[in-house]
């Protein structure tokens, strides 16, 4: 590792799924953390494990001198407000958090001199080139779903990708942008919202009924396969980018394997049912089909060397333990809580 990539890391959004989560694997990897949140407080979870947490709003650029003289070499960007936590729909939000807020984060990273930043960005870019098997590819034209409360987020996403991109050519910021597909990732909210309305997360949903053993219906046609990738796998990529000596790019995460809606079902019920009490899986080839989709990840694979490790049984034995400890409950409370 180069002594540019020993300086700390800043991740912003460390209160959410993913920021929380890449915070403690690159802690536990050695890097130096500062993790960031809109959050007011962090109930003192970073301190327990030697990160140093700060409130911040990325609307507001002032809000960055805090961290002028930290000496941070990279930048996780992994803020922003998202459509799965909107009560309501309220565009305006994407605008100001997604768009003014990378733009603070990128002046941010400029002035201080940091060498890279990392940004995460929605799979919505490529809705359009779903539905096959063939693999979607890292690089392609990036477009937006003409409906639906992810429209202005992808637009916004997009315009975010456009702005990094910019920065790296104007100022030689390394960039390193992460298409993303559902990251799986434990926590206690087993709840998110659809076009404003709050709704049980399908594959939680299914997870509780194999845990009480009742019955699970599998939808449409079983053998339709999509993109399943567990935190684990993108907090790698993470340290990936941050010790890569490429300048960076888009890069699609996942694993490039798809896992079908009938692999999907009875894994959960493999790992997650009592022996003495396994749900029954019904049927139901007359409702709607899942979307498909798999991500091609040779060149995340080919230029940071990442190599996936969670198979998807292996995932969500990994998922069932981080259920069980509930590591974050400080940060996030417990299941209750959301009820």
């Amino acid at each position: 590792m180069s002594l540019s990539n020993k300086r700390p890391i800043l991740i912003l959004g460390a209160t959410g799924t993913i920021g929380a989560y890449a915070a403690l694997y690159l802690k536990e990897k050695g890097h130096a953390i500062i993790a960031t949140g809109r959050r007011e407080s962090d109930n003192g979870f970073f301190e327990d494990f030697g990160i140093s947490y700060y409130s911040v709003d990325i609307k507001k650029a002032s809000a960055f001198a805090l961290f002028e003289k930290l000496n941070i070499g990279t930048v996780i960007h992994a803020a922003g407000v998202m459509p799965a936590t909107m009560i309501g729909y309220h565009p305006h939000e994407f605008i100001d958090s997604i768009i003014t807020g990378t733009l603070n984060v990128l002046e941010f990273t400029r002035k201080i001199g940091a060498g890279r930043i990392i940004f995460t960005h929605s799979r919505a870019d490529s809705n359009y080139l779903m539905g096959t098997k063939e693999k979607i590819p890292s690089d392609i034209e990036k477009k937006y779903p003409k409906t639906g409360d992810h429209s202005i987020y992808a637009i916004c996403k997009n315009a975010a990708v456009d702005m990094v991109e910019h920065y790296f050519y104007q100022h030689g910021i390394k960039r390193f942008i992460f298409r993303l597909p559902t990251i799986y990732a434990y926590h206690p909210n087993r709840f998110f919202y659809v076009n404003g309305i709050r709704k049980p997360i399908a594959y939680r949903y299914i997870i509780d009924q194999a845990i009480s053993g009742s019955p699970i219906e599998i939808w449409g046609d079983p053998s339709l396969e999509k993109e399943i990738t567990y935190v684990g796998d993108l907090c790698q990529c993470f340290e990936k980018a941050i010790t890569s000596s490429h300048d960076g790019g888009i890069y699609n995460v996942g694993r490039g394997i798809g896992v079908s809606l009938d692999e999907q079902i009875n894994g959960i019920v493999e790992i997650f049912c009592r022996s003495d009490n396994k749900s029954q899986v019904n049927y139901r080839p007359e409702k709607p089909n899942s979307r498909q989709f798999i991500h091609d990840v040779a060149k995340t694979e080919s230029e940071l060397g990442y190599c996936p490790t969670f198979e998807y049984i292996e995932l969500l034995r990994a998922y069932k333990s981080e259920m069980e400890k509930n590591r974050f409950k400080k940060l996030w409370g417990t299941e209750g809580d959301y009820d």
